[in-house]
C-alpha cells in the first residue's frame, strides 16, 4: 500500500491521500471550506454526515461526541475543526 490509510469500523482501508471534508449540505462553514479548497485547486472527498453513518461516527469520535462541522482530515492525519479560510490555506500550503 502507498499513501496514508485509516481503518473504518468495518475494518476496510480507505486511502486518505486526498483531503476529506465532513459536513452537512446546509452548513455555511462547510460550503465555505469546500469553496476555499476548490479555489486552491485541492482535490478533496466530501462526506455528508447526515447521509453517511460512518462519516457521522468519525466526526463524533474526532469531536468528543459532538457533531462539529466542517471537520477536515488531511493526508498527514491531522484535523482542522471549523477552520477559517486563512487557517485552511495555511494548512494546505504546509502539506505541499
Amino acid at each position: 500500500m502507498t499513501g496514508r490509510y485509516i481503518i473504518t469500523r468495518r475494518g476496510t482501508d480507505i486511502n486518505i491521500n486526498k483531503v476529506r471534508i465532513y459536513g452537512t449540505g446546509w452548513c455555511p462553514d462547510t460550503a465555505r471550506s469546500k469553496r476555499c479548497l476548490a479555489r486552491l485547486g485541492v482535490e478533496f472527498d466530501w462526506f455528508d454526515i447526515e447521509q453517511d453513518d460512518e462519516a457521522c461516527a468519525f466526526v463524533l469520535k474526532a469531536n468528543k461526541g459532538n457533531k462539529v462541522v466542517p471537520t477536515i482530515l488531511f493526508p498527514d492525519g491531522s484535523l482542522l475543526i471549523e477552520p477559517g479560510d486563512q487557517e485552511l490555506e495555511k494548512k494546505y500550503r504546509s502539506l505541499k
